[in-house]
């Protein structure tokens, strides 16, 4: 095993060296991620601002279902794609086990409650301060939520930055479904995980830098989203 000194030198090689397989993890780990937040945002948006504003029985319930759907342990998430992506599953004719895609699906329904959750709450406050003008504007409920989903965009950017971190930072799921196959499904987390084990600390260092570098970013801009949001009243 190398020293620790000498494998952070190694990896700081293999960050700025250009190596085509480091890169290659990286930019497959980020094509999942932004893939499944794009999906998420499409889907968990829209739904989301529904919650806020509809009046139905058992909306409580649906609540406290997305709510705790926030903290669902990701091997329990990859287990449930699993068992629908494979042969035997209600998905299996699709062929998508092993592969990027059953990833993406596996950090969407990861991310989908936190977006769900976080733009309930953002828009339903929201509705509560502005319903009577935007009905007074002639705006339905179902024609409000453009422009309550607009008006939110800096805190909507804040929940959808908090999903991709999520994303982004787990292991389990995405190994169970991808299989951690090299060249083909292995991301920064699943090849830190298994580069750690077999001692080759370089490349696990190099992938922790670039994961870390990720992770800074993406706080960053949810601290500008945050500031904006106060500043403009978003």
């Amino acid at each position: 095993m190398m020293e620790p000194g000498s494998a952070f030198s190694a990896a700081l090689d293999l960050v700025f060296g250009g190596d085509a397989d480091f890169w290659g993890i990286v930019l497959l780990s980020l094509r999942v991620t932004l893939t499944a937040l794009l999906i998420a945002a499409a889907i968990g948006l829209p739904l989301g601002a529904l919650l806020a504003i509809g009046r139905f029985r058992g909306r409580d319930a649906v609540i406290v279902l997305t709510n705790a759907l926030m903290g669902l342990p990701p091997v329990v998430a990859g287990l449930l794609v699993y068992l629908t992506l494979s042969r035997s599953g209600p998905l299996g004719f699709l062929g998508l086990l092993f592969t990027p895609s059953a990833m993406i699906v596996a950090q969407t329904v990861l991310i989908l409650p936190i977006v769900i959750a976080l733009t309930r709450q953002v828009v339903e406050g929201l509705w509560e301060e502005y319903a009577e003008h935007l009905r007074s504007l002639g705006l339905t409920p179902l024609g409000a939520i453009p422009t309550l989903l607009w008006d939110a965009r800096f805190a909507l950017l804040t929940a959808l930055l908090a999903g991709f971190g999520r994303a982004s930072a787990e292991v389990g799921a995405v190994l169970i479904v991808g299989g951690n196959i090299a060249g083909a499904t292995r991301t920064m987390t699943t090849a830190i995980t298994l580069e750690t084990g077999k001692g080759n600390l370089e490349l696990a260092l190099g992938l922790g830098i670039v994961l870390m570098a990720v992770t800074l970013t993406v706080n960053a801009l949810a601290f500008g989203a945050t500031r904006a949001s106060r500043r403009w009243g978003g």
